[in-house]
């Protein structure tokens, strides 16, 4: 089976839903991981008419693009964020969107819950009806205060189904947390089933994620990896770029394309 590669729209943040399509077929990718985030790039959302959210559908058809997940992070050890993220899998099902990325906390926007492990896999467990019910996954994202493989396997271990799984992060871990990259590989790579595959340049706290091949994650290491531990989990290509963003939007197509070169170079099929 060959292994899903596609783009996250959020890529192109601060842009539209049509701008990023474009951008990622014509970089030659053939998926894409749609950002419903509130607060910071919501390209689809489940408060759109109905109408416009079947022009991004028709959209991607014309593009020839699958929308094979959906970024819907929600902070969800929060109880009243809880119907917006039923919300957020109802839209991704509305898509057919086979995986929903989450990280436990609000990504981008300030959180500071601070809870026990057993607390986070108790309040994720409750999801899993809904899981069930739009035959989908969850991938918890590694973010924040759950940066690790290591603290989200063990979380992942605890909720103890085959519908929430890790999505690793290749730059928040190193943004995030201060570990051995290869070792947490190891310790998670039973329960990955999903990669975020973003670069990090400059210091390790610095908000500096460039295009694939121009920083300093060790990608073959990872690859590696994955191979001899035989999982084909879907790749999700992110790119951040610096503070500032990008200075237009021929730099995101340019970067996405450029990811797209660096992945053929390591011999991925696309």
């Amino acid at each position: 089976m060959d292994r899903i590669i596609g783009v996250n729209s959020n890529c192109y943040h601060g842009y539209s839903i049509e701008e990023a399509l474009e951008g990622i077929a014509k970089a030659g990718f053939h998926y894409v991981e749609l950002t419903a985030t509130k607060g910071w790039t919501e390209h689809v959302f489940p408060d759109q008419p109905f109408q416009r959210l079947v022009q991004v559908q028709n959209k991607m058809k014309e593009l020839d693009l699958h929308p094979f997940a959906m970024s819907g992070h929600t902070n969800l050890m929060d109880p009243a964020r809880i119907p917006d993220f039923v919300m957020n899998m109802k839209l991704a099902a509305f898509y057919g969107c086979e995986y929903i990325v989450s990280s436990i906390g609000e990504a981008h926007l300030k959180d500071n819950v601070h809870t026990s492990n057993e607390e986070v896999a108790r309040s994720i467990g409750g999801f899993i009806p809904y899981l069930e019910e739009n035959n989908m996954k969850l991938v918890l994202e590694l973010h924040g205060d759950h940066a690790t493989g290591k603290v989200l396997r063990e979380i992942v271990d605890l909720v103890d189904s085959p519908r929430v799984l890790i999505n690793y992060d290749t730059a928040n871990v190193i943004f995030f947390a201060d570990v051995n990259m290869e070792e947490d590989l190891d310790i998670a790579m039973e329960k990955i089933g999903y990669i975020h595959l973003k670069e990090k340049a400059g210091d390790p706290k610095e908000w500096n994620f460039p295009t694939l091949g121009k920083g300093y994650v060790d990608f073959p290491m990872i690859f590696r990896k994955l191979k001899k531990a035989e999982n084909n989990c879907p790749f999700s290509i992110e790119i951040e770029f610096t503070k500032e963003g990008p200075k237009d939007l021929m730099e995101i197509n340019q970067a996405v394309k450029d990811s797209y070169d660096y992945l053929k170079s390591q011999g991925f099929a696309l």
